[in-house]
C-alpha cells in the first residue's frame, strides 16, 4: 500500500469521525428544538385559562405537563424564606426569593416571590420580608428544578435550585409539590422584587445551530473529495511529465 493511499485512508477516517460528531450535534439541536416547541405548546395551552385554586392543579407531583397553569392561594407567610442564587432575568443577574405560605386550607406552599437584581460590584442583597398578615397570591405553577441535590439543599437559607422536596426535608415539614411563580399579590409585593413572567414563545437558535452543524458535515465531505481529486490530478500530471521526458541514448 502506497504512502498516498495510507494518507487518503487517514484523511477518510478523520473526516468520518468529524462528520459523525457534526451530525450528532445537529440531531441534538433538533431534539432541543422539539423540546422547546413542546414547552411553548404547554405554555400557550395553559397560561390563558381562568385562574384556578392551587388545590385543583397541584394535586400530586407536578410535572412538565402541569406547568404554566395560573393558580391562586390565600394564606400567611410563615417567615421561612430562601434565596435562590445565580439567577438572571431580562439580561440582569441576581437572585430569587422563595417563601413558604401556609394556606387557609392548611397546606405549606412554596411561592417564588420574584427576582432581586444584583447591583454591579456587589453581592446578592438581603431579601425583603414578605407582606405581613393574610395575602392572596396568583402565579404560574412550576415543577421542581432538576439537578444536583446539593444545589437544592439550603446552606444559610441559600440554594441554587428550587425543590419543594428538599426544602420540606430541611424544614421537617411536608410541602405541596412544586411551587408558584408569583404574578400578583394582594396586598402588593415590594417593588424591589420583579415578577417572573412566562417564557418567551420563540423557538430559540436551535434550528439555525442544527443547520450549521449539518453544513459543517457537508463542507467536510466536499473538502475530502476535493483533496483526493487534487492528489489524483497531481499524480497524473507527474506521470504525464515523466512520460514526456526523452530517453537517454545508451
Amino acid at each position: 500500500m502506497s504512502r498516498q493511499v495510507k494518507r487518503w485512508i487517514a484523511m477518510g477516517v478523520f473526516a468520518a469521525i468529524l462528520a459523525t460528531v457534526f451530525v450528532m450535534l445537529g440531531q441534538w439541536q433538533l431534539r432541543r428544538l422539539d423540546e422547546r416547541r413542546e414547552t411553548n405548546a404547554t405554555v400557550e395551552a395553559h397560561r390563558d385559562l381562568p385562574v384556578a385554586p392551587y388545590g385543583d392543579v397541584m394535586t400530586g407531583p407536578v410535572d412538565d405537563d402541569d406547568q404554566w397553569f395560573r393558580v391562586s392561594a390565600t394564606g400567611t407567610y410563615t417567615g421561612d424564606q430562601f434565596q435562590v442564587r445565580y439567577r438572571s432575568l431580562d439580561g440582569a443577574y441576581g437572585s430569587e426569593a422563595v417563601a413558604v405560605l401556609e394556606t387557609t386550607e392548611g397546606d405549606l406552599l412554596l411561592v417564588n416571590r420574584g427576582f432581586l437584581v444584583r447591583q454591579p460590584g456587589y453581592p446578592d442583597g438581603a431579601l425583603p420580608a414578605p407582606p405581613p398578615g393574610e395575602v392572596t397570591v396568583t402565579g404560574f405553577v412550576r415543577r421542581n428544578d432538576r439537578g444536583d441535590e446539593a444545589a437544592m439543599t439550603p446552606h444559610e437559607n441559600q440554594i441554587r435550585l428550587i425543590s419543594s422536596d428538599a426544602l420540606g426535608a430541611a424544614l421537617g415539614e411536608e410541602l405541596v409539590n412544586g411551587y408558584i411563580a408569583l404574578l400578583e399579590s394582594t396586598p402588593a409585593e415590594t417593588d424591589v422584587l420583579r415578577p417572573l413572567a412566562a417564557p418567551a414563545l420563540d423557538e430559540g437558535p436551535h434550528l439555525s445551530y442544527a443547520l450549521q452543524w449539518f453544513a459543517f458535515t457537508l463542507i467536510g465531505v466536499v473538502g475530502m473529495v476535493v483533496l483526493v481529486r487534487a492528489d489524483l490530478r497531481d499524480r497524473r500530471k507527474e506521470r504525464d511529465a515523466s512520460a514526456r521526458e526523452p530517453v537517454e541514448a545508451s
